[in-house]
């Protein structure tokens, strides 16, 4: 039986604002929702996954989701939350994040045509790139009064300089752009429900205001909450940026980990948000969580959950087992078995000395921590430490005896030291 669809995205704390009648619409028969997705980037970000989030649940429900890929609107730059105008981008570097950002989708959304509700892909520069500015001016800024634009708070803020320092023409005329999107949407794909983060709820109830005095017809808007931390910092950044979906951006291993180290408090709200588990799953998981939160069993659900959706279940057991050789018990057998950057990832900004290769034959436990690696202060202080059994050589224990060969590269090139459990250094050999 499909689930209900307003009623799954309420106990998950995903409906922000809804316009009234969206349930009775959703009655009785398969309609069709959008969301829409600027592509200024070649990739998605875990900011973009709410909103594809509600488009899978949509989907769930017996319904038809429709992924729009702003071509058009990306050369503009929507003003909502903004406080500056957004850096405009050529048609070439558009056309490049479309194609990325519709492979990705096709991760998350069923587009098999064979499926009665499959989801469809457009891109509104499609549409809008044919029409001249004296058509749309004509045909779609008429039924839109300027005290209706400036009405929007988005719109508000911005003139009155609370937010930056006033506003361009093509940024006040972005609601009229989106909204045209809607309309052009409800007249060829029978879409009737615009979705979004609580940001858009101007720029959406712009699409069903057109909708009425353009066409007559009935549409709906649901907004789901903007995404926070706990502490206050913003959800989805870290110190390098943006945690991406492509690989190349955020490696597995540094995405799982961004999930892995989500406070108790977020973690039992994300895990409602951005994973597939039922009511009782989810409850189970709380509770659990609760009784033991040392074993943080809901973060490493969260975080297994997301990698394997995203990623794959390959990329998930080795971010584990990465996870594993820097936070807990691992082999030197885990060490071997990561290529060069698995390996980087995991040991990102470790000490790291660089040797020639042809050095390591000769070199001694004791040079490789003080006087060529350069990671302790002195002889002694590495004899201390290798008496005291706390030096390692790729997670196995070493003597004084020890000698180095080949077979201790990893990956060919590097040699990881530790001393104690958490200090690490590497050496590298070119």
């Amino acid at each position: 039986m499909p689930i209900n669809f307003v009623e799954e995205l309420t106990w998950r704390g995903m409906i922000h604002d809804m316009m009234p009648g969206v349930e009775e619409h959703l009655n009785g028969q398969m309609r069709a929702a959008y969301v829409g997705i600027d592509p200024t980037a070649d990739s998605l970000h875990i900011g973009h996954l709410v909103s594809v989030m509600m488009l899978c649940h949509f989907q769930r429900a017996g319904h038809k989701p429709v992924a729009l890929v702003g071509g058009a609107t990306g050369m503009i730059g929507d003003p909502s939350g903004k406080s500056a105008e957004r850096n405009l981008l050529d048609e070439a570097t558009l056309n490049h994040n479309v194609t990325s950002i519709k492979n990705q989708l096709s991760k998350f959304l069923n587009f098999d045509a064979q499926q009665g509700n499959a989801a469809v892909l457009v891109n509104n520069y499609d549409w809008m790139q044919p029409m001249s500015f004296l058509d749309f001016i004509r045909d779609v800024g008429k039924h839109i009064t300027v005290n209706y634009m400036m009405a929007k708070d988005s719109v508000k803020k911005r003139i009155t300089g609370e937010a930056g320092d006033g506003m361009s023409y093509t940024e006040f005329s972005y609601q009229l752009v989106q909204g045209y999107d809607f309309l052009h949407l409800y007249r060829n794909e029978k879409c009737s429900i615009q979705m979004g983060g609580s940001d858009q709820w101007g720029n959406i109830t712009t699409g069903t205001e057109l909708i009425r005095r353009i066409d007559s017809g009935k549409a709906f808007a649901i907004t789901c909450p903007l995404i926070t931390k706990a502490d206050g910092t913003k959800f989805g950044k870290t110190e390098g940026g943006n945690v991406w979906l492509d690989p190349e951006k955020t490696s597995p291993y540094k995405f799982y980990q961004y999930w892995l180290n989500t406070s108790d408090e977020d973690a039992a709200k994300y895990i409602k948000i951005f994973t597939f588990l039922n009511k009782e799953e989810v409850s189970s998981l709380i509770v659990a969580h609760q009784e033991a939160p040392h074993l943080r069993e809901l973060q490493r659900r969260l975080a297994s959950e997301l990698t394997k959706m995203v990623h794959s279940e390959d990329d998930l057991n080795h971010a584990i087992v990465a996870s594993n050789i820097l936070f807990g018990k691992s082999t030197t057998e885990d060490l071997q078995q990561l290529n060069e950057k698995q390996f980087n990832d995991i040991f990102d900004g470790v000490q790291t000395t660089i040797l020639n290769k042809d050095a390591l034959a000769e070199l001694t436990l004791i040079d490789a921590l003080v006087a060529k690696g350069g990671f302790l202060s002195s002889n002694k202080e590495a004899s201390r430490e290798i008496a005291a059994n706390a030096i390692s050589v790729n997670k196995t224990k070493v003597d004084a005896t020890f000698k180095f060969n080949e077979s201790d590269l990893i990956g060919g090139k590097y040699i990881l030291l530790g001393k104690g459990k958490k200090t690490n250094f590497i050496l590298k050999f070119e």
